[in-house]
């Protein structure tokens, strides 16, 4: 009979998350890495979703998940590093929102009009894309935009409720509002987003 490999019977059940961080705090590497791989692809999501840029929900992800390590010993329930961690990220998320909507500002009144490089981001005018291709992008820019300029807590309950389909329960642990408040802030925003797009959908 061959010996386990890994320390783990083939077959055996996987540590639940309350092993691993308490693994973690005792210094076992290898756990807090299971914890990245378990949670990495739901964190990196909602970044995107509520920042709209790839590049930055990566940043936020990689923040939040050194954030979680360097605050392990304070998580009081272990079994909930999920939650956790998600409250993380939104609130990571939230904060690179306003210092890019600062960037950008400072950004916009630093341009004169002498500006010889003129870097505004416009579109290439010569691009030929097919009349289907730029109705789809212009439609997907849309609800961005208009996802972007909820107020926070109703971005943040859509995004974690109905788009990354999370229980309205965690979503009022996340948030550390009520399951009422989630409900709330998911109406709110739903119908916030289909009166910005009624004359688009």
């Amino acid at each position: 009979m061959s010996e386990p490999t890994n320390g783990i019977a083939a077959g055996a059940q996987q540590p639940d998350d309350g092993a691993l961080v308490r693994s973690a705090r005792r210094g076992e590497l290898a756990a807090f890495e299971e914890l990245v791989r378990r949670y990495q692809r739901q964190a990196t999501a909602i970044a995107y979703r509520l920042l709209n840029d790839r590049d930055d929900a990566m940043e936020v992800t990689q923040e939040s998940f050194l954030n979680a390590f360097d605050r392990l010993g304070s998580l009081s329930d272990p079994g909930r590093f999920g939650p956790w961690l998600l409250r993380i990220v939104s609130n990571l998320s939230l904060n690179r929102r306003r210092a890019r909507a600062l960037r950008k500002t400072v950004s916009l009144d630093a341009l004169g009009a002498d500006d010889e490089r003129g870097e505004m981001n416009r579109p290439d005018p010569h691009a030929v894309t097919p009349f289907q291709t730029v109705v789809a992008e212009e439609a997907k820019g849309l609800i961005a935009r208009a996802i972007d300029e909820l107020p926070d807590m109703q971005r943040q309950a859509l995004v974690l409720f109905s788009i990354q389909n999370l229980p309205q329960k965690q979503v009022a642990e996340i948030l550390g509002c009520s399951v009422e408040a989630v409900k709330w802030h998911v109406f709110t925003a739903r119908k916030k987003l289909k009166d910005k797009l009624k004359d688009y959908l």
